[in-house]
């Protein structure tokens, strides 16, 4: 297929330098996995798993790494 000639123009345009498309929205799965890579990054700078008594910080990561377990994605 052919690009009409305007049209080509159009994307010439510097108007239109910054536009991009709309990035997509992340998967459930996306999401699981951004919170596994988070969880591990947190082990390996403390050394440990995360306690359900720590800070907030690790609250939050004890009850992902709790779920990420609960779902056998975890060992």
């Amino acid at each position: 297929m052919e690009w009409p000639k305007e049209l080509l123009d159009l994307f010439d345009d510097p108007l239109l330098d910054g536009v991009r498309p709309k990035a997509s929205a992340p998967t459930a799965d996306d999401r699981m996995n951004q919170k596994l890579a988070e969880v591990r990054a947190w082990i390996a700078r403390y050394g440990r798993e995360p306690a359900r008594n720590g800070d907030l910080k690790e609250k939050m990561m004890w009850a992902a790494m709790t779920a990420l377990k609960n779902k056998n994605l975890m060992e």
